[in-house]
């Protein structure tokens, strides 16, 4: 004998998770607008301060660029949570592309903020180092 207990009923369950992905998405989407809103007014600050001088535009573009990978993660979670409630092969084919460019995205994103931190580091290391250059290294030899 199989006893079978039905929390919600799935009508009821997909509801809950349609207001579970709006949720989601709206955070991802809130979590981008921020980021976007927060680089320019240090982009438009720093052109403000250094006339016309963008030094920090690297450190700008790589936060910027983690609110974008971040706020990616979020609407990739909303796409799998829309599928959560017994999907169809549409919506299998549909999420594996959208889980596909997205995670593209995050990849050459992921790239680009390496490469935006290893300039900063050196632009930082550089600064430090004043106008002597770095100091010789003697052969142990």
């Amino acid at each position: 004998m199989t006893v079978s207990v039905q929390l919600l009923p799935e009508t009821e369950l997909r509801e809950v998770i349609g207001v579970l992905v709006r949720v989601v998405e709206t955070a991802g989407a809130l979590i981008i607008f921020i980021g976007a809103l927060w680089a320019f007014a240090r982009f438009a600050a720093a052109l403000l301060h250094s006339r016309g001088h963008t030094n920090g535009f690297n450190r700008i573009r790589l936060t910027l660029g983690r609110f974008l990978a971040l706020g990616l993660e979020f609407q990739l979670a909303g796409d799998v949570l829309r599928t959560a409630v017994a999907p169809s092969f549409t919506e299998i084919g549909q999420l594996a592309a959208i889980a596909a460019i997205r995670t593209a995205l995050n990849f050459f994103l992921g790239r680009e903020i390496a490469k935006e931190r290893a300039e900063v580091a050196a632009e930082h290391s550089g600064q430090g180092q004043g106008t002597a250059g770095p100091l010789p290294v003697q052969d142990p030899s």
